[in-house]
């Protein structure tokens, strides 16, 4: 019997990625997303492949939206197996003493709220037959904090402690938990950073190679592919070419 992934933010990046490579080794897919235009777009991918993909469309940070799209799977709710907590964003790089609270409200309500509203309707589910797996994806902000990273690196930490939280809470049930915390990755995420400012964005990874989307989607693979008895914890995914979430080496012309 096939089982099923819910992965949120699927629509580009990490969550795109982990929806192709998920639905390859036999995952029957539920995705969602903002943009109803690229989900119907990952969907012809994975049904010209054989697979099977049911979209939601919704903003994550709409309670409202989000528990009527749930509300829409009626029992095939309570048969998820792995849920991927992928959407998140930054939504600025400003001091904390100039930042946008709007930017601020938009991080926070993605990357804690959001989390929190979907897997609070998956997990009864998983309660209720005894298994599942939740992969939350944290980042190296969520273990260190850099310049002009102050809430952003908030809602990470956040997400370190809700992973802890969730494990011990779900123990009993036999829930496994983890997260993944990569370091730079590119994909349409500073761009969102920047507020649409390519030039900006392009800078972030310029001189060095950062991880792509598939490398992460790759090791989620990993994550959800271990023997029933074994749980990955956290996995701390790096570019060669960064050290930590302040040291990078980047390569000039001349070097």
């Amino acid at each position: 019997m096939k089982k099923t992934a819910l992965i949120t933010g699927a629509t580009s990046g990490i969550g795109r990625a982990t929806a192709l490579r998920l639905s390859r080794i036999g995952y029957s897919l539920i995705v969602t997303g903002r943009r109803a235009d690229r989900l119907k777009t990952l969907v012809d991918e994975v049904e010209k492949k054989g697979g099977s993909c049911k979209t939601l469309c919704f903003d994550i940070q709409r309670k409202d939206e989000l528990d009527k799209a749930m509300d829409s799977l009626g029992k095939d709710l309570e048969g998820i197996d792995l849920l991927v907590n992928n959407a998140g964003l930054a939504s600025t790089a400003e001091p904390i003493h100039s930042a946008d609270w709007n930017d601020w409200e938009r991080m926070i309500d993605t990357n804690v709220k959001g989390l929190l509203a979907v897997s609070q309707r998956v997990i009864p589910g998983m309660i209720q037959r005894r298994s599942g797996h939740i992969v939350n994806l944290s980042s190296i902000a969520g273990k260190e904090t850099y310049a002009n990273g102050n809430v952003y690196c908030a809602t990470k930490h956040a997400v370190e402690a809700l992973t802890k939280g969730m494990r011990i809470d779900l123990l009993q049930y036999g829930i496994k938990v983890s997260s993944i915390s990569p370091g730079m990755v590119e994909t349409e995420f500073s761009v969102v950073r920047y507020h649409g400012d390519q030039e900006k964005a392009d800078a972030v990874y310029q001189g060095l190679t950062p991880l792509y989307a598939e490398d992460v989607a790759e090791a989620i693979e990993f994550i959800v592919t271990r023997p029933a008895h074994v749980n990955v914890n956290d996995l701390l995914l790096m570019p060669t070419a960064q050290a930590s979430g302040v040291y990078n080496y980047r390569q000039t012309k001349n070097s």
